[in-house]
């Protein structure tokens, strides 16, 4: 199964304290770019959460966001951490000691202070549990998302293959005809010049035109090349930085194929070649 780096999903849970929601959404990127946005209640989970992650995922540029909205009906006050709050009138007598004209803390500012409000409305070790049940869900369907986005991508990569390997077959024939024409033209060239037929200079001229020419092997190793692509697609996985080496194989072959050309339709055909070649790059660049 192929995979886009392209995905999204999303998953809640009702509670009587709030709602708890989390997102995944990535795009595509050279390695694996995890970015968490989790509220302070849940950073020790930050390690836990990243390693499920990773264990699925291997590329792209992934976000992560999880959110949770306190009820406002729910009719559970917080309370000020007293710990914290006694920290802070410590700290503010130190500060005053050293700068006695510092401001001294406002009741906004403690509020604002992060930690000074607790709730008592979710005991963490059971927030942690949900968060950790939440994000398997979103994953699972996230991974859903990805496997049907990657289907098609697979899809059109192997209807490109085919249609390259439909041009390359296409062109063997036409070089031993081209070769061939090269020497009728080569005749009569040299039968207006000169009167006669110079066959040991004809030989000469006709076997330096179809070295020159002669692109067997290109094709061969175009065949080669679209074989080990196909086998890829196959094969499935994180396949995306193999199969982009690939497409720069392709077009080498088919650049040099048309740079050899003495054939219009050969000409036609490596430039129709490459044209696929860059529209199946594009879309491997969104591929896991």
């Amino acid at each position: 199964m192929i995979f886009s780096m392209t995905g999204f999903s999303a998953a809640a849970i009702e509670l009587e304290s709030g709602s708890l929601a989390l997102e995944l959404r990535s795009v595509n990127h050279r390695y694996l770019d995890l970015q968490l946005r989790i509220p302070d209640e849940l950073r020790s989970l930050e390690a836990v959460l990243r390693e499920k992650i990773s264990a699925c995922i291997t590329r792209g540029k992934l976000e992560c966001r999880i959110s949770f909205t306190a009820r406002g009906s729910c009719g559970v006050a917080a309370k000020i951490n007293a710990q914290l709050l006694m920290q802070l009138a410590q700290w503010n007598t130190e500060i005053r000691g050293v700068f006695p004209t510092a401001r001294d803390l406002g009741v906004a500012d403690i509020l604002r202070w992060n930690g000074i409000l607790e709730s008592n409305s979710l005991p963490p070790g059971n927030l942690h549990d949900l968060t950790i049940n939440l994000l398997s869900q979103a994953l699972h369907e996230f991974n859903a998302t990805r496997a049907r986005e990657g289907e098609k991508l697979k899809q059109f990569l192997l209807q490109r293959v085919e249609q390259i390997e439909t041009l390359r077959i296409d062109i063997s024939p036409r070089i031993p005809a081209a070769v061939k024409a090269y020497e009728t033209k080569l005749r009569t060239r040299l039968l207006d010049a000169l009167g006669n037929h110079d066959d040991e200079r004809i030989h000469q001229e006709i076997s330096l035109f179809a070295a020159k020419i002669d692109v067997d092997e290109e094709l061969s190793r175009l065949h080669a090349h679209l074989s080990e692509t196909g086998r890829i697609i196959a094969k499935g996985g994180a396949v995306g930085k193999r199969l982009d080496f690939m497409m720069q194989e392709l077009h080498r072959e088919a650049n040099t194929l048309g740079s050899k050309s003495a054939d219009a339709e050969v000409s036609r055909a490596a430039m129709e070649m490459k044209i696929l070649i860059e529209q199946m790059r594009e879309q491997i660049q969104n591929i896991e």
